[in-house]
């Protein structure tokens, strides 16, 4: 089976965004920093030797950043959704990939590099899928309430009634 890798866009920040990522999450590391040659230079506009691509693995996940210029921006129409079992887990992840960035509604956020993350209780999806339409309805009258998102109000929301 082939993976996928996603590749994320920045200006000039690849490298400074892939370090910031590998220091929030577990299990992370950077794999390979790519430089831009005579070639690669021209065509880009990017100074000959200057980062070029980064390739980098968050909790196994491979990713890479590539220093393309400022011709795309990011948008929420992409984002990328961190499962917590844990409030301590949404907390720390919230923390950090928030600081410098903007905080959203439902559990979104924008780091500082414009990536959008959905830092997600597990137990989210549980309780959104319940058969009882009423508990649902609850939870989802409670998380449009919240920004960062928390489990031990989801859970009252959920077992109230």
């Amino acid at each position: 089976m082939n993976t996928i890798t996603p590749c994320l866009w920045f200006d000039n920040q690849a490298e400074t965004a892939a370090h910031f990522y590998v220091s929030i999450f577990r299990n992370s590391k950077i794999r390979q920093i790519a430089r831009y040659g005579a070639e690669g230079a021209k065509v880009s506009g990017r100074p000959k030797g200057t980062v070029m691509t980064v390739t980098f693995e968050l909790n196994g996940q491979e990713f890479m950043a590539l220093n393309g210029g400022p011709v795309f921006q990011f948008s929420q129409a992409i984002s990328f959704i961190v499962p917590c079992k844990t409030q301590k887990e949404v907390d720390d992840l919230w923390d950090k990939l928030s600081q410098g960035g903007e905080t959203q509604q439902c559990g979104w956020l924008k780091d500082k590099y414009g990536v959008s993350w959905q830092i997600v209780p597990t137990v989210l999806s549980e309780m959104m899928r319940d058969k009882d339409a009423n508990k649902s309805e609850r939870v989802m009258k409670a998380l449009l309430k919240m920004e960062r998102l928390d489990i031990n109000a989801l859970k009252e929301a959920y077992g109230q009634g």
